[in-house]
């Protein structure tokens, strides 16, 4: 891989946009891990927020670093990649997530990050660059990973609904209002573990392209160690826009509820952030509370919400891969 002339300044300056990024991923997908928990009444969100972060930060020491190499290394030859092509990614990704934060829509951070990478490497060099098992392996996931949540979510309601048959509601509440806490963890967990790589995977390249790191060396722990406390700041400062989409506009949820799609969807982020797949914890989670929604009754999931959920997931790569486009072209201008 060649390396190519970037000014310190630059790859600076493009770093703190990348923390900036992922400052943005935890404040925008701070719902994700939040919105039962709040909306069930078993944490202030305040509290809830705290929470959430500390578990994002945590999840630093639980998982290795395959989703980064999967968006360092997977998605585009990291030939091709320079300070240009990073920073029209990264505008691309940031605008698309500041438009579907302003309009309250849970879309995904990681694939509107995706997009950016793709959409930055066709405007630089046209489709060659692209990695296409990488691509699909990621776009076929914006399918799997809602539908897994979905199916554990919905299986996680009918096996609790069998054990706590014969025990009254108000019980089954109590219990599930301390196990919550327990599941909103794990969820929080695995939302750090995949969502804080993809950071790490685009410094990385930005490292690479630049001949500050070598090819075979490993990512720097301070990338590391940044990324994983930016996104649990953004989460800190939360996104209540979001909020109140996620935890009530799809279905109303009680604590045994909230357990069960944030458990459902722990396991799903667990899964792909150990196969080293970039995947979209807005997408599992609202999989998840589908699913559980479902159980109870059809009637009770809005399903017009949940469409038009859909169709910003279905926007999100192609439109943040355009703006990403201007933005190469944009860098080559100001950088």
């Amino acid at each position: 891989m060649e390396t190519v002339q970037i000014g310190f300044w630059v790859i600076a300056g493009l770093v703190v946009v990348a923390l900036l990024f992922d400052f943005m991923n935890g404040f925008h997908d701070a719902a994700n891990a939040i919105a039962t928990v709040v909306s069930t009444g078993v944490l202030k969100p305040h509290q809830a927020v705290a929470w959430a972060a500390f578990f994002n930060f945590v999840a630093l020491f639980v998982f290795q670093l395959k989703v980064a190499s999967t968006v360092g290394k997977g998605i585009i030859d990291p030939s091709v990649v320079d300070h240009y092509l990073i920073f029209g990614a990264l505008l691309g990704a940031i605008a698309w997530n500041v438009v579907t934060w302003y309009y309250g829509i849970p879309s995904s951070s990681s694939h509107a990050l995706i997009g950016g990478i793709v959409g930055a490497a066709i405007a630089k060099a046209g489709t060659d660059p692209l990695i296409s098992s990488g691509i699909w392996k990621t776009v076929a996931f914006i399918i799997i990973s809602p539908l897994f949540g979905y199916v554990l979510g919905s299986l996680m309601l009918v096996i609790v609904a069998w054990v706590c048959r014969n025990k009254t509601q108000r019980r089954v509440d109590k219990w599930f209002r301390r196990l919550q806490l327990v599941s909103a963890a794990m969820y929080s967990l695995g939302h750090g573990g995949n969502d804080a790589q993809k950071t790490v995977g685009i410094i990385w390249m930005l490292l690479l392209a630049a001949g500050v790191t070598a090819h075979g060396d490993p990512v720097p722990m301070w990338v590391v160690v940044l990324c994983y406390l930016a996104i649990g700041l953004g989460t800190l400062f939360g996104g209540w826009r979001i909020v109140k989409t996620m935890g009530q506009r799809i279905t109303k949820l009680k604590p045994v509820g909230g357990f069960c799609a944030e458990t459902g969807g722990a396991i799903t982020l667990f899964l792909a952030t150990s196969l080293g797949i970039p995947v979209s914890t807005t997408h599992t989670i609202t999989g998840a509370i589908v699913g559980v929604g479902s159980v109870r009754r059809t009637a009770a999931v809005r399903w017009g919400v949940a469409g038009n959920i859909v169709w910003a997931w279905i926007l999100t790569i192609p439109c943040s891969g355009l703006i990403a486009a201007g933005g190469y072209w944009l860098g080559r201008f100001i950088l």
